[in-house]
């Protein structure tokens, strides 16, 4: 079975930035975020032999679910200089590796993924490995879409298949937006149900499965 391994682009950069420390070029350049970036998607093609390979970027201004929700995102504070300004090295990097990148305006980088991951579902025989930050995008996975997610350090990464979701969070892949539904996601500043939290949530999802089961 062929490999396709689509790369959260500024999840994981995110995640690179905060978890290697401060490095700088000779120019006084930070180059962090940059070193970190490089290190885990060179390890990903090493490890997992991709056959194909995509990465998806956000694009700067509001997205669709600003129009649904104008508090999305609103309690997030300014965008780290230090972040901002290695992005450019970054895309560089991208374009000597020769990786194909996608991005379009008004979706961010896991809306893209999501598009590409049920896309790629309908070629046979094709694995998809999704490398990314963000637990959002947890709720693709199923027989054929894995997620690879880093820990506390840039080379150590766990993979989540159905079995791995389901025996840590107490549910299924399926049912991750009924829980955030529930439970909220502080981090988009998404309110939830008002007393409702992780534990209450995982118990409600447990019982009864989806939120329109609970209204029921």
């Amino acid at each position: 079975m062929k490999r396709l391994v689509l790369i959260d682009g500024n999840a994981l950069l995110h995640r690179a930035y905060h978890a290697t420390p401060p490095l700088n070029t000779s120019k006084g350049e930070l180059g962090n975020a940059v070193y970190g970036f490089t290190t885990m998607v060179l390890k990903a093609i090493t490890d997992l032999k991709p056959d194909f390979l995509a990465i998806a970027w956000d694009e700067k201004g509001p997205t669709f679910r600003h129009q649904v929700y104008t508090q999305y995102k609103a309690t997030r504070g300014p965008a780290d200089e230090g972040l901002s300004g290695q992005y450019e090295r970054v895309y560089g990097i991208c374009r000597a590796l020769n990786i194909p990148e996608f991005r379009l305006s008004g979706y961010e980088a896991d809306d893209l993924i999501g598009s590409l991951a049920l896309q790629a579902e309908k070629e046979k025989n094709l694995e998809i490995m999704i490398l990314t930050g963000d637990r959002d995008i947890m709720q693709l996975i199923d027989k054929r879409i894995k997620i690879l997610m880093p820990r506390k350090t840039l080379t150590d990464v766990g993979m989540y298949g159905e079995e791995e979701f389901a025996a840590r969070f107490g549910f299924s892949p399926k049912q991750l937006t009924d829980y955030k539904g529930l439970a909220g996601d502080a981090s988009d500043n998404i309110p939830g149900v008002a007393g409702i939290g992780d534990v209450s949530a995982t118990k409600l999802i447990q019982q009864f499965g989806t939120v329109e089961k609970i209204f029921n």
